[in-house]
């Protein structure tokens, strides 16, 4: 099945936020589109209203007949379908034209000018940035988001095909299907290790991702990691450099050195040094793609962020509720910075959901010693994902390598009546799976106790 000639996509995991927004893609283009995932949820319902069919059972006998014509119909599959699924294995043993999500990536960007994020950490809101930045300077750019823009209440920005922006995703080392003309790389810290096996293949990997930039295009690389490009960083001697911050009123406002100039005058309303740095990125891509700082300024000052990053819940002077998807220690540490320097003097519960148990156990020192600078911890039962439980990685086994006495494990079920009972004027939550689901039902329940 040639990707063109399609008249129906059907999504094998089209609940995931990357999927998700490839189906937002297909259905803005007026194909007809449906789909399987394990459970319901805000993805699922959005495309469900936008006419888009979706099961939440495996089972061939729930497809639409329009999606089993196999000469107008192609099939995209997330790598995180186990290789046993039923309807998958059906579609692959009788011949339909079956993609991954990211060869298909792969083929929508090959006739626009590309420009690919990457990096372990700081895609998604490095990637929503870049998006808002070119949509809000009048670019005819579509964006791929791994999350839900605040701006846009979509993790799909439509302006028009010239330009695409793409979130370059290192797992199952699915960016290696891209070959953009401008790309960045944000952070290449340890993960995905059980794809990878070490650190050593990781690097390699993102190397290899290094070498598909198109001829005269260019890499934009974080100050200090082992590939070379155009640097950022801040207050450094990169390439480009965030200069003369200051904080005013909650927000950011800097200047950015570039290896021709000082562009002055830049507010940015994120806090943490973290975020920071994902718009100087987003600013020094857009900078050498042609775009005028009195426009990205104006932009930048209007961008939001992104849902599940840092996304405040509940902000009153008596309480305070921040919602966070970090899901590796790093990212906690970010967190935790961005949090103490928003609010210096007041204590911090942080609740956090382990997402892997690979990564919990691969990982499970630094995650004591990120969680342990918090003044409370709960910890949720491990988040399994794809994978199958690994004997003896427990939250427990989690739990006890924290160093702080003020830590517990709390089952969802109880969550609520636990925080309120920790009476904590500062609340995160944090993690990758599906906490995200308990946001609303927290939010909900603390508004109406304050």
């Amino acid at each position: 099945m040639n990707l063109d000639k399609a008249n129906n996509i059907y999504f094998i995991g089209i609940g995931g936020i990357g999927m998700s927004a490839l189906a937002r893609y297909f259905v803005a283009k007026g194909l007809t589109v449906g789909g399987y995932d394990k459970t319901k949820s805000d993805n699922t319902d959005a495309l469900e209203d936008l006419g888009v069919s979706i099961h939440f059972e495996d089972d061939i006998e729930l497809i639409e007949n329009a999606f089993l014509d196999i000469k107008t119909t192609q099939i995209i599959y997330t790598p995180a379908i186990p290789k046993t699924h039923s309807e998958l294995n059906y579609f692959i043993s009788n011949g339909y034209g079956v993609m991954k999500r990211s060869q298909v990536l792969g083929e929508i960007t090959k006739q626009t000018f590309c420009l690919a994020v990457a990096g372990t950490h700081g895609k998604t809101t490095t990637t929503s940035i870049l998006g808002h930045l070119l949509k809000q300077c009048d670019v005819e750019v579509t964006a791929f988001l791994g999350g839900i823009s605040e701006n846009y209440n979509s993790n799909l920005i439509l302006n028009g095909t010239e330009v695409t922006v793409v979130e370059a995703d290192e797992f199952d080392r699915s960016f290696l299907t891209l070959s953009p003309d401008f790309a960045c790389i944000t952070s290449m810290d340890a993960d995905h290790l059980d794809i990878y096996g070490d650190a050593s293949e990781l690097i390699k990997s993102f190397k290899d991702f290094s070498e598909r930039i198109q001829p005269n295009g260019k890499l934009f690389v974080k100050n200090g990691l082992p590939i070379k490009g155009i640097t950022y960083g801040i207050e450094d001697d990169s390439d480009y450099s965030v200069e003369n911050i200051k904080i005013i009123d909650g927000s950011y406002v800097f200047d950015v050195k570039t290896p021709k100039e000082l562009l002055k005058d830049f507010k940015f309303s994120l806090p943490g040094r973290h975020n920071l740095s994902n718009a100087l990125i987003a600013l020094a891509m857009s900078v050498e793609y042609g775009l005028p700082q009195p426009q990205l300024a104006k932009a930048l000052a209007s961008y939001k962020g992104v849902k599940r990053r840092f996304t405040y819940q509940i902000k009153t002077d008596d309480l305070v509720y921040i919602d966070d998807y970090a899901h590796h220690p790093e990212e906690i540490n970010a967190v935790h910075q961005a949090v103490r320097e928003m609010y210096p003097d007041k204590e911090v519960l942080a609740v956090f959901q382990p997402h892997l148990f690979s990564r919990t156990k691969d990982f499970a020192d630094d995650f004591a010693k990120s969680l342990s600078q918090f003044d409370a911890i709960f910890l949720l039962d491990i988040y399994p994902a794809r994978e199958l439980p690994i004997e003896g990685i427990t939250s427990q086994w989690l739990l006890d390598k924290i160093q702080n006495k003020n830590k517990r494990l709390v089952h969802k079920s109880n969550l609520i009546e636990a925080i309120k009972n920790e009476n904590i004027p500062i609340i995160l939550t944090i993690g990758a799976g599906d906490i995200g689901e308990e946001v609303k039902h927290i939010k909900k329940a603390l508004s109406f106790a304050s």
